[in-house]
Order: C-alpha cells, then sequence, then structure tokens
C-alpha cells in the first residue's frame, strides 16, 4: 500500500497544489485530467478577470517548485484574468520537471472504488487500495491503483439547470442549443452569438455581474444588444456587495459597476421570479416565471445565460463511503460552516483534513468542489485545504491539524434572521463546537458526542467577523 501514489484528480489550480505539497513531502503522486491540456475548465472562463490578487492565488509549495526553475512571480497587487492565471502560473507549474512527469491529460476518472470489495464491506477496509476507473482520450478504459486519493475535478462540467427547482424548467432540454451555461465571452469568442440580440441572464451571483457587464459594453459598441437580468430573490445586497469596504477591492468593485448599469436603465432588473417554463414564439424565447402573486412572463428574447451555479458530480463516488450535508452536497463537516442559508459575510472558519474527510479513509474531496453547491469558495482556501490533507496522509498529524484560513471580508451581512441580534450567521452550527470529526457526526446525528472529550471552540478568524459560527 505504501508503495502505491496518492492519485489526484484533477489538474486545476487545487489539484496541482496537492500534487506540489506531496512532492514537497516525497510522496509518490499521480494527476489525472480528463481536459487536454492544465487547467481545462479555467480557458472556459478564461476571458473573466479574477477579483482576487495574485498574492492569493499562487500555493507557497507551488511557489517554491517554480521558483527553483526561475520563475517569476507576478505583482502581487495584479488581477489576473483566467487566461493570464494559466499562462503565468498553472502553465509553467505543470511545466517544472516534477509536475510535468507525473501529470496524465485526457485521462477522465470515471469510477472510484476499493480493490475486491464494493462499498457495504467493512472488514479490513482500509487495506485495500483505492481502484480506479479512467476512460483514455480514445474511449478505451483501464483501472489504476492508489494508497490516497484526493479529489479536485471541481463542479464547473456539472451546471445546476435554470429551472428554479432544481430540475430542468419545462422547455429548458429542448431548447438547450439556446441556452448557455456559466460565463460566455459576449466581447470576443462568441459576440456574433449576442451582438444585436436580446439576453436574459439568469442568477444573482459574480458570475452573471460579469456577463451583464460585458452585454452593456457591447451595446455600448452595438445599441441593438439588450440585456434583461432575472433573479429569483428580491434581495441583491449579496450581489452588489459591500463596495469600498470589500477587502477585496476587485469583488467590491464588481458590484458597484452592476448596481450603476441597473440604476442607470442600462440593464432591465427583474425580480423575484423562479423559473418554471421556456417556451419558443415566433423564433424567439418566452421565459415563465413565478412569483409571490402569480405566473409572469419574461420576453421575448434571443439567448439566455444561466448563472445558477454548480453542483458536484456524485457518481464518481458511488462505491466509496462518502459523507455529505443534505443539502449542499458538499462534505458534511464542511457543510454548517459555508450553508449561505446562514450567514453571507464571507468568512469560513478554519478547516482542514478533518472536516474535509469521510467514513472512506484516505479520500477526500478538496477545492471547490468540497463546496458542493455553496457559491463562496476561493482558491486560498483550496490552498490551505490540500496542504493539511496531505500532511495528514504523510502521518503528520501535527501539521495537518495546525490550520490557519483569513479569508477576505465582503463588507455585506443581510441576511440576520429574527431573533439573531443582528449577527448574520445565526447561532453557531452544533458543529462547529466539536472536538473532532467524529464528535461533529455524533452531533449531527442527535447524539451527545463522541465521548472524546469536552468540546473545543475553533480559533476566532483574525480578520472582523460578523458571522454565527466565529467565536
Amino acid at each position: 500500500m505504501q508503495e502505491l501514489p496518492v492519485v489526484v484528480i484533477g489538474a486545476g489550480p487545487v489539484g496541482l497544489a496537492a500534487a506540489a505539497n506531496l512532492i514537497a513531502r516525497r510522496m509518490a503522486v499521480k494527476v489525472y485530467e480528463a481536459g487536454a491540456s492544465v487547467g481545462a475548465n479555467i480557458r472556459d472562463w478564461g476571458h473573466v478577470r479574477l477579483f482576487s490578487p495574485w498574492e492569493f492565488n499562487v500555493d507557497p509549495a507551488s511557489r517554491k517548485l517554480l521558483e527553483a526553475a526561475g520563475w517569476a512571480e507576478p505583482d502581487k497587487q495584479g488581477y489576473p484574468t483566467g487566461h493570464e492565471l494559466i499562462d503565468r502560473y498553472l502553465d509553467p507549474l505543470a511545466g517544472t520537471v516534477e509536475l510535468a512527469r507525473v501529470i496524465k491529460y485526457g485521462a477522465q476518472v470515471i469510477a472510484i472504488g476499493r480493490r475486491g470489495i464494493d462499498k457495504v464491506v467493512s472488514r479490513d477496509r482500509e487495506l485495500h487500495a483505492f481502484q480506479l476507473v479512467i476512460r483514455d482520450r480514445d474511449g478505451g478504459t483501464r483501472r489504476v491503483l492508489a494508497r490516497a486519493v484526493i479529489d479536485a475535478s471541481g463542479t464547473w462540467t456539472t451546471p445546476n439547470p435554470a429551472g428554479a427547482g432544481g430540475m430542468p424548467a419545462d422547455g429548458e432540454e429542448a431548447l438547450a442549443d439556446r441556452i448557455a451555461y456559466g460565463i460566455p465571452d459576449v466581447l470576443n469568442r462568441d459576440r456574433d452569438t449576442y451582438a444585436g440580440r436580446t439576453t436574459l441572464v439568469l442568477g444573482a451571483g459574480h458570475s452573471a455581474a460579469n456577463v451583464l457587464l460585458d452585454l452593456v459594453e457591447l451595446a455600448e459598441q452595438d445599441a441593438a444588444t439588450k440585456a434583461i437580468w432575472v433573479t429569483r430573490g428580491r434581495d441583491l445586497s449579496r450581489v452588489y456587495g459591500g463596495g469600498a469596504n470589500d477587502q477585496l477591492a476587485g469583488r467590491g468593485d464588481l458590484g458597484t459597476r452592476l448596481r450603476q448599469v441597473v440604476d442607470s436603465g442600462q440593464v432591465e432588473l427583474v425580480r423575484g421570479v423562479a423559473l418554471a417554463g421556456i417556451r419558443e414564439q415566433s423564433g424567439r424565447l418566452l421565459v415563465m416565471g413565478e412569483t409571490p402573486e402569480g405566473g409572469r412572463t419574461v420576453g421575448p428574447v434571443d439567448r439566455i445565460v444561466a448563472c445558477t451555479g454548480q453542483r458536484p458530480d456524485l457518481t464518481l463516488t458511488r462505491e466509496l463511503r462518502v459523507e455529505l450535508d443534505p443539502w449542499l452536497e458538499s462534505t458534511r463537516m464542511l457543510g454548517p460552516m459555508i450553508d449561505p442559508n446562514l450567514h453571507s459575510c464571507g468568512s469560513v472558519p478554519p478547516h482542514g483534513h478533518r472536516e474535509l474527510s469521510h467514513h472512506e479513509p484516505g479520500f477526500y474531496t478538496v477545492g471547490i468542489k468540497s463546496y458542493g453547491r455553496a457559491p463562496t469558495f476561493l482558491m486560498l482556501t483550496g490552498f490551505e485545504q490540500v496542504r493539511s490533507v496531505v500532511a495528514a496522509i504523510a502521518g503528520d498529524m501535527v501539521a495537518a491539524d495546525d490550520v490557519k484560513l483569513v479569508l477576505p471580508e465582503t463588507g455585506v451581512c443581510t441576511t440576520a434572521p429574527a431573533g439573531t441580534a443582528g449577527c448574520c450567521g445565526g447561532p453557531a452550527p452544533e458543529p462547529a463546537s466539536a472536538c473532532c470529526a467524529e464528535d461533529a457526526r455524533a452531533k449531527a446525528d442527535g447524539q451527545e458526542g463522541c465521548g472524546c472529550g469536552p468540546a473545543k471552540l475553533p480559533e476566532p478568524v483574525t480578520n472582523s467577523s460578523c458571522c454565527g459560527e466565529v467565536a
């Protein structure tokens, strides 16, 4: 078992960071990337400028590999686009001698299990190596063995549907050729699709903000271009953000500019509509929604961009004993810390291998996939996640438990439920007071705890916070 490699799924920023940490600890590693190159998912939205500067987007272990290869680090205060992140960081990192020989491209992991047993078998389970089924570029499959698996495959390729109920709206699948999911390149690659047409943008997050601002810029070049923004909720303070109070200036500026184009009438805003159906009429699209007052039809429009977030692919781990938050589909321990129903402050308590573990020893979900359907992940979080996870796999529990994570505040706190005395997070969730992963699981199941000892509250995040899970 010790002679087998640790397998990392995905060659994005967090996957490569995991590999760099494994190499730093002189552990055998294999990285399997479904795409044809590093950062395949990022290339799809490479035109978008990140709202976090370079200083938050370079993993410490990766930096050491790059510096040894003569890499010149970009200005830490600069804000890269997705393409710049690849060209100036991920490509050079994947090209280092240490990483180039362990990354396999065009290798899609389609299933993970234990060699010789299924998920029902408990006896000596941890003594059976992981077995991964990989589909290669030619469509053939093969199997590889691993001592541990770090899943950093992300969620970009599994977007949520446009339908408000989590399932495709009526007509959505039949009209899929006129619906884009994610962040199309409105100003360049996809310009001909959107110029001179009316586009309905669905969603109330940063992806929607980027698309809407690009459509406004396109309208300045082609006056026939129009944008309609439809949101399910009525409170837009999260996407508008905290402006100058946001500790990430790029994130604050994005929300401020969006508010300005809405207030100026450059974008038509329709709030409080839950999308129920899409139908074609005279070659254009009508969107049917539900509101508290009754039904509402929006349109006609030519295109729809669904910025409705992503969800994890759960088929990959069908034969593993994974434990997920019932509604976020994040790792179960992490769920209460990131639940958007509880807080919107942007602060997340430090977390590492314990919160990312499952009942399957040696398997970890990291990066944005560890957040499930929660939309608040920052790259900085993933770097600290994999540092802790790799230390745990190596048996260095002191380093694994020494988790430090300080995230930039959004400057907005808006979801104070009744009785929380103005705190956006509400009462601290019970799992946050657990002394270990088993203690939290026991409490989540309604028990008093695992019996390990008194609950120990996590140390407060060092930046100012208003969220309930932070002491």
